[in-house]
């Protein structure tokens, strides 16, 4: 609760630098009068990321770059707005989120926030099955309008290749998003042409890498959206077993 507290007073003095050092301070006060709440955090979130970050540090940075993907067309929609807040909700509890997105609303209508830095920072922090989970879900506030723009795409493309996820799982994951006639071979990284044989071993991979399993350690939000790929990706099997009548 401290830390949360922290960053909107540190904004409302400093901007976004003040709302980091508020957090971290806050953070601090939260360790000492949190007892077992805390370190129950803290033993969680060792467990989710693979380097040295803190927990505020990883949502300001989801924020910073939802807020990029929000305004990557020039708009600030409200379906993406409560998009994020739902998810936040999911992931944190009510209270936590409300703090959570008073500052989020702060940054994305105030700050110029540069993605190659935040994904920089956070790339090796983060394990690549993670990253996708990142990806996935900046795509999902992308659509929350039922559309993803060209901006947005091309907004979504560039933090891919900043968190170094390849192309091929970066066109997986927004074929789950914007459909086109191939978008169920896209989703599992297989060409149109193979083989019935290509497309099983195609599909077994698949299945492996966006497991639910992978991601059980994490949040609610994030187990969500893991079981959503793996279901895209068993529909996506299902609809070429069917027009192949395999």
């Amino acid at each position: 609760m401290f830390k949360w507290i922290g960053a909107i007073i540190g904004f409302s003095f400093r901007g976004f630098v003040g709302a980091v050092i508020g957090f971290v301070v806050g953070s601090l006060l939260d360790t000492l009068f949190g007892g077992n709440n805390a370190q129950r955090a803290q033993r969680r979130f060792k467990a989710e990321f693979q380097g040295n970050v803190s927990p505020g540090d990883f949502e300001l940075n989801l924020l910073s770059l939802a807020s990029i993907v929000i305004k990557a067309d020039g708009k600030v929609k409200q379906s993406e707005l409560d998009y994020v807040r739902q998810y936040f909700v999911k992931s944190y509890g009510k209270e936590r989120a409300n703090a959570t997105f008073r500052t989020f609303n702060e940054v994305i209508k105030k700050r110029e926030i540069s993605a190659q830095r935040i994904c920089e920072y956070i790339r090796p922090r983060l394990s690549y099955e993670v990253r996708l989970q990142v990806l996935h879900f900046l795509f999902a506030i992308a659509n929350s309008d039922g559309h993803v723009s060209d901006a947005e795409k091309n907004t979504l493309l560039e933090i891919a290749r900043y968190l170094q996820i390849y192309r091929k799982d970066f066109e997986s994951i927004q074929a789950m998003f914007v459909k086109s006639a191939d978008d169920a071979y896209t989703i599992l990284e297989v060409d149109k042409n193979a083989s019935n044989d290509e497309i099983k071993k195609a599909y077994r991979q698949m299945a492996k890498k966006y497991h639910p399993d992978k991601l059980q350690h994490m949040d609610e939000a994030y187990q969500k959206g893991a079981q959503e790929k793996f279901t895209k990706v068993q529909e996506a099997y299902e609809r070429i077993q069917k027009e192949r009548e395999m």
